[in-house]
C-alpha cells in the first residue's frame, strides 16, 4: 500500500473485528515497524504487552466500561444521546490487545535532547505507535486506541511497574472493513477542520501567502 494510501484509509477501529489471528511473522513486522520510529536521544523508551488473557482483557474491559459511564454523565441530553451510539473499544472483540509503554529512564536521566523537553519520552512513543498503526493498516489489520481508561488502574491491572508510564491501550485484529470516514464523522460527532485555517506562517495567527493557502485548500491525498 502506498503510504498516502495508508495515511488516508487509517481508521480508529472499535467494531468489525474478525476473530481471525494475526500471523506470527505479520505481528512482528508491524511491532518492528513500531519500533523503528525515531526517538529523541536514540532512547527507544518502548515497550509492548500483547494481552490475549480473556480474564485480563475482561477486567480493562470493565475499567472501560467505568469511565464511558463516567464521561456520559457530563454530558448534556442531546450530547449524550448521541454519545450512547457511539463504541468506543473493543476489547473482547479484537484478537490482539496491545498495551504499549514509556520507560523514560531507560539510558539513565540525561537522554541527548530530552533536558529541556522530558515529554518528548512520551512523545517518541506516540510516535511508535503511528508507525504501528500505518503499517497495520497497510497489512488490512485495524487498530482502536482505547482511551477511556484510568492509566493506574490498568497498569495494576498488567503488573506495568510504578515507573513505566502507560501511554497507549490498543486493540488490533483483522476487520470486515474499513470505514469510508472516521466513525465519529459519521456519526455527527464531529467533522475535520480545514487545513487552510491551521497553518500560519512566521508567528501564531499570520497567515500565510494566498498560493500556499489555496494550495492548502485544494490539496488531496
Amino acid at each position: 500500500m502506498d503510504l498516502y494510501e495508508a495515511i488516508k484509509g487509517r481508521r480508529d477501529i472499535r467494531s468489525y473485528f474478525k476473530p481471525d489471528p494475526i500471523p506470527n511473522e505479520v505481528l512482528s513486522k508491524i511491532l518492528l515497524a513500531a519500533h523503528l520510529a525515531p526517538s529523541v536521544g536514540y532512547s527507544q523508551p518502548w515497550n509492548f504487552i500483547l494481552v490475549k488473557d480473556a480474564d485480563v482483557r475482561r477486567k480493562v474491559k470493565e475499567e472501560a466500561e467505568r469511565q464511558r459511564a463516567r464521561y456520559a454523565g457530563l454530558l448534556d441530553e442531546k450530547r449524550r444521546s448521541l454519545f450512547n451510539t457511539i463504541k468506543i473499544e473493543g476489547i473482547m472483540e479484537a484478537p490482539y490487545n496491545l498495551a504499549v509503554t514509556a520507560d523514560c529512564s531507560r539510558f539513565g536521566p540525561h537522554v541527548l535532547g530530552r533536558i529541556t523537553m522530558p515529554e518528548t519520552c512520551q512523545y517518541s512513543v506516540v510516535l511508535a505507535i503511528e508507525n504501528l498503526w500505518l503499517a497495520a493498516r497497510a497489512e488490512n489489520i485495524g487498530v482502536g486506541w482505547v482511551s477511556f481508561l484510568d492509566k493506574e488502574r490498568v497498569k495494576e491491572i498488567l503488573s506495568i511497574p510504578k515507573e513505566i508510564d502507560l501511554v497507549a491501550y490498543l486493540t488490533m485484529g483483522y476487520v470486515t472493513f474499513f470505514p469510508e470516514k472516521p466513525e465519529l464523522e459519521q456519526k455527527g460527532w464531529n467533522s475535520r477542520l480545514s487545513l487552510s485555517e491551521l497553518v500560519f506562517q512566521d508567528a501564531w495567527g499570520r497567515k500565510p501567502n494566498d498560493d500556499l493557502i489555496r494550495c492548502l485548500k485544494d490539496v488531496r491525498l
